[in-house]
């Protein structure tokens, strides 16, 4: 009928409407100290692989399918519910952006650690940047805490806030959920423990994967918004390719030209110490004060993303229409 679609994707208006309702409710009460949805996956999920867990890279194949499928397709369901109703569709996008996004709750955490460091509390510090990261913050001083935040406030930035926008704009809300899923999951048995090393490969290179274009995107944003361009392109170029990790390399090396500082180095994961190319080594060593500008950097570029997501999905309607 006239009007009416035949796919659950919302228009590109109706993405714009929901995305940012979505983001202003993430701005004003953040995450919500209990009943999270994504801890309720993660629960889920663990629950799942306590029930196929071998030490085998199909049974976690088929572990990562069975969690992010499903959360997928209960995404697809509920857009397909509402998918003739503009009102509901964008309150479903809102509340799905709402329930994927974490830029509040990111900048809230790293901004209580970079206080208690400026106050001299390293006990508080350490007890505070669990929340934020997996690194073992006895084995940290004043400093390196501080370049762990910013390093985590980086990576989230992709990872929390503009990947799971980006694959809502070309998903919608099955995306949106999709990414988060995967991203969840990663985060759970992605690592190399012994439990998880076989176990957990096909959830760390499936968010690899889905992870890639929000890195770049964040990459691109920092080098436009983070105050200069040359020196965070150049990081970029020179360094991201050193780091471990395919998408955390671009995200990282950015934010640290940007902010003219050096990331990277030793760190220290749940007793395994980890030797990691510097990045941006004509930079200064990370400041107190660091943490706060790498905050400011991270909400610009949500903004931009924003932006650049429903630009994106204006432009290729349009082009639809054109061709149709």
């Amino acid at each position: 009928m006239p009007g009416r679609s035949s796919t659950s994707r919302l228009s590109p208006d109706g993405f714009a409407y929901g995305a940012a309702a979505g983001l202003a409710v993430d701005l004003l009460v953040g995450d919500p100290r209990r009943g999270h949805p994504v801890a309720a996956f993660g629960r889920a999920a663990a629950a799942v692989e306590n029930r196929l867990h071998h030490d085998h890279r199909g049974w976690g194949a088929l572990h990562t399918a069975v969690c992010a499928g499903s959360t997928v397709a209960l995404g697809a369901l509920a857009a397909r519910a509402v998918r003739n109703r503009p009102a509901a569709a964008v309150a479903l996008t809102a509340a799905s952006v709402w329930a994927v996004v974490g830029g509040t709750t990111l900048g809230r955490e790293a901004r209580a650690i970079g206080g208690a460091l400026a106050a001299g509390d390293l006990d508080v510090a350490r007890e505070r940047l669990p929340h934020l990261c997996g690194r073992d913050p006895q084995s940290l001083d004043g400093p390196a805490m501080a370049r762990a935040v910013v390093e985590s406030v980086a990576e989230n930035t992709s990872d929390a806030v503009v990947g799971a926008l980006f694959w809502g704009a070309v998903a919608g809300v099955p995306g949106l959920v999709g990414f988060r899923a995967v991203n969840t999951l990663d985060a759970m048995v992605g690592h190399k423990s012994p439990r998880h090393r076989r176990f957990g490969w096909a959830s760390a290179r499936l968010d690899d994967v889905a992870g890639w274009p929000g890195a770049r995107l964040t990459a691109v944003l920092a080098t436009v918004a983070g105050g200069n361009p040359r020196g965070a392109l150049n990081a970029w170029q020179a360094d991201a390719a050193k780091h471990p990790s395919p998408n955390a390399g671009p995200v990282e090396a950015s934010f640290a030209g940007a902010l003219g500082v050096r990331l990277g180095g030793t760190l220290s994961y749940a007793g395994r110490v980890e030797h990691r190319p510097v990045l941006n080594g004509a930079g200064r060593a990370v400041e107190v004060t660091d943490i706060d500008r790498a905050v400011r950097l991270s909400r610009r570029i949500t903004g931009l993303t924003l932006a650049a997501c429903v630009g994106g999905r204006i432009i290729v309607s349009a082009l639809k229409r054109r061709n149709a």
